[in-house]
């Protein structure tokens, strides 16, 4: 999840740190994120993803993840950084447990603030592998204040708001670096790409792919 705030000014990302002891990318600053529940897939949105996301997460992945995709990255901002990317409403039925805190603040999903950019699969041979889709949006969209990080929980430390022209100082993985070059050249438009970067690590090989694109590119490292 990739919160961008002074896009057109002076922009800046929402990062934070993992734990020296975390089994995926120890000590690295990544963007708030992690794995979709199946309780994802059921949560009713304030405000539906564009139809354009919702195609390109299509795009070479079992139909119908988007929503759940989508409720999964807010949910995830909510659990580690506190904040609300939301919409005035009210739950119907039960809540899932992992939603009671967002659902208590009055808010359902703001789907249509995120946009789909970018898509990687972690190379073979990795001690863990994941298939991550990327979102951003624009910090304008939140329904609480960018600046309050009380709520956050402790799997990110050094939470802050760093300059892109300063993000590359940071410890960063590889792919946290060429979806910040994605962002950065589109910037200051935060709307739906055309086309989205897929790094797709097949079995056998490694393409860079474009969904909405025709076919592989090339083949790449990292």
């Amino acid at each position: 999840m990739i919160v961008v705030r002074d896009a057109d000014t002076a922009p800046r990302v929402l990062m934070g740190q993992r734990g020296a002891a975390a089994a995926f990318m120890p000590n690295r600053f990544v963007f708030p994120g992690g794995a979709m529940d199946p309780a994802d897939r059921e949560v009713p949105l304030g405000t539906d993803l564009s139809p354009a996301c919702a195609a390109r997460i299509d795009e070479r992945s079992a139909p119908g993840l988007a929503p759940g995709l989508a409720a999964a990255a807010i949910r995830e901002l909510w659990e580690e950084t506190g904040l609300i990317l939301g919409v005035p409403g009210a739950w119907r039925g039960a809540v899932p447990a992992d939603w009671q805190g967002f659902a208590a603040s009055g808010h359902l999903p703001h789907a249509a603030a995120l946009s789909f950019v970018f898509r990687a699969v972690t190379p073979p041979g990795r001690p863990r592998r994941f298939d991550a889709r990327f979102f951003v949006a624009d910090a304008a969209a939140l329904a609480t204040d960018p600046d309050d990080l009380s709520r956050a929980s402790d799997e990110l430390s050094h939470l802050q708001w760093i300059r892109l022209e300063e993000v590359r100082n940071f410890h960063l993985p590889f792919v946290t670096e060429v979806v910040l070059a994605e962002v950065a050249a589109a910037l200051p438009d935060l709307g739906p790409p055309d086309t989205v970067p897929f790094f797709d690590n097949g079995a056998e090989e490694s393409l860079f792919r474009r969904l909405g694109g025709v076919g592989p590119m090339q083949g790449y490292g990292g």
